[in-house]
């Protein structure tokens, strides 16, 4: 289940990239690197 879910939040942070396409704030950033990361950590750990 944690690499369901670890995948499931890795493809949202990739998809949240879109979002640097528009002007992009600190906290957008911040969400999308912690997505990526934390998505990662549950899929591969």
């Amino acid at each position: 289940m944690k690499r369901v879910i670890g995948l499931m939040l890795f493809c949202f942070g990739i998809g949240m990239t879109l979002l640097l396409f528009i002007p992009e704030t600190l906290t957008t950033l911040i969400f999308i690197i912690g997505c990526l990361t934390l998505g990662y950590y549950l899929f591969c750990g």
